[in-house]
């Protein structure tokens, strides 16, 4: 099922884990060492980064992935907002 979502990571708060990375794929080393989101896929998104903080809309069947990465981040660098988190 098709969901709209978005993705927060805080990159100032990443230690380079990586325990994100085998929970979903869009999850990558970048070249400092920290985590980044990889939104160049065919899923519908949007994206933004202010100040080290990524902030990306996904609209596609991924939900699931996402939340497994945020739980698995022993830093809680990475959040998942749902439209259900508004009510």
């Amino acid at each position: 099922m098709t969901t709209e979502y978005q993705v927060r990571l805080d990159r100032n708060a990443c230690d380079g884990v990586f325990a994100c990375l085998v929970r979903d794929d869009r999850f990558v080393e970048a070249s400092d060492g920290l985590a980044t989101i990889d939104w160049s896929g065919d899923y519908s998104h949007q994206e933004c980064e202010v100040s080290g903080k990524q902030l990306v809309t996904f609209t596609d069947d991924q939900l699931t992935a996402a939340k497994k990465a945020a739980r698995a981040c022993p830093v809680d660098a990475i959040e998942v907002l749902t439209e259900e988190d508004d009510e």
